[in-house]
């Protein structure tokens, strides 16, 4: 357990990335908080391998977390397959019945279209909290 706040933590986290993983999840974190949602950031899921921890964005329930792998980076919605996805963010996890997982890779496009698309997946998350 750490003295730091969860935030601390999570930029802890970023930090300690030397290449363009720890600036896409930079990058993930803002759109996340941007998002018209009241959101908690936690960090959970310490464990050998990963004695920092994972970052999770919650509100009334968690909404989403993310893992730094390898060649991604991966934001994972425990509820996902009850989003709806029209700009076909999900691209992982696709066969889980109730996980949905986005990963992001170094040459992929962030752009305006899909940072809206995420606020909307983090928000329609949050009503569907509250709806349990």
């Amino acid at each position: 357990m750490s003295d730091k706040s969860a935030a601390e933590q999570i930029d802890a986290i970023i930090q300690k990335q030397s290449d363009w993983r720890g600036i896409r999840l930079k990058q993930l974190r803002r759109i996340i908080l941007s998002a018209d949602v009241e959101l908690t950031e936690e960090i959970k899921w310490r464990m050998r391998s990963r004695p920092e921890g994972i970052p999770v964005w919650s509100s009334n329930g968690i909404i989403c977390f993310a893992n730094i792998l390898k060649n991604s980076v991966r934001l994972t919605f425990p509820k996902g397959a009850r989003l709806n996805d029209p700009l076909k963010l999900f691209n992982s996890r696709l066969d889980s019945r109730t996980v949905r997982a986005i990963d992001y890779f170094q040459d992929s496009d962030v752009n305006a279209a899909s940072e809206v698309a995420l606020k909307t997946l983090i928000e329609t998350a949050a009503k569907l909290n509250l709806m349990q």
